[in-house]
């Protein structure tokens, strides 16, 4: 999360110092403007992140905080998980993995502690719920050493690797 902090400073600082300090025309206050707001935006998202917490049960998981919400294994509809490289080569990024369950949704990214078993535990309740699986999703949790044999495949996603 300190990384995340540093970069919405490192953006929001520096862009809201130069529209407090120098004359600009309503096109540079408005381009300089946008991007302090998307910094702003961003250290705010981080820091209702870094208030919700995460407990995975036998149950389901709950994220409780500002951005809380429940879901029950047994009531899981959807599962993805996706991968975000940061470079043009795919070596390193990041997964992300997205929950639904009716109206309630859980995002999260693999920089938390033990990502991998609770995708682990997403991926075989989905597997005894039957859900279907994006080509993305399957490659990914093949990629992290998941396997959930018993999802099927939906093939109307394209087939792409998120």
């Amino acid at each position: 999360m300190v990384g995340d902090y540093l970069r919405a400073a490192a953006g929001f600082v520096p862009t809201a110092a130069i529209l407090l300090a120098a004359p600009l025309g309503a096109v540079g206050g408005v381009v300089l403007g946008g991007f302090a707001a998307l910094f702003l935006l961003f250290g705010i998202r981080t820091a209702l992140r870094h208030r919700t917490q995460v407990e995975m049960t036998d149950i389901g998981l709950s994220a409780s905080g500002p951005l809380g919400a429940t879901i029950r294994w047994d009531d899981l509809d959807s599962i993805k998980l996706a991968y975000y490289s940061t470079r043009r080569d795919r070596r390193d990024g990041w997964m992300q993995l997205e929950l639904r369950a009716g109206s309630s949704r859980i995002r999260l990214d693999s920089r938390i502690d033990g990502f991998t078993a609770l995708v682990e535990r997403a991926a075989r309740a989905a597997e005894a719920r039957g859900l279907e699986r994006s080509a993305a999703t399957a490659a990914n949790l093949e990629a992290l050493g998941v396997e959930a044999p018993g999802i099927t495949e939906d093939m109307s996603a394209g087939g792409a690797t998120a």
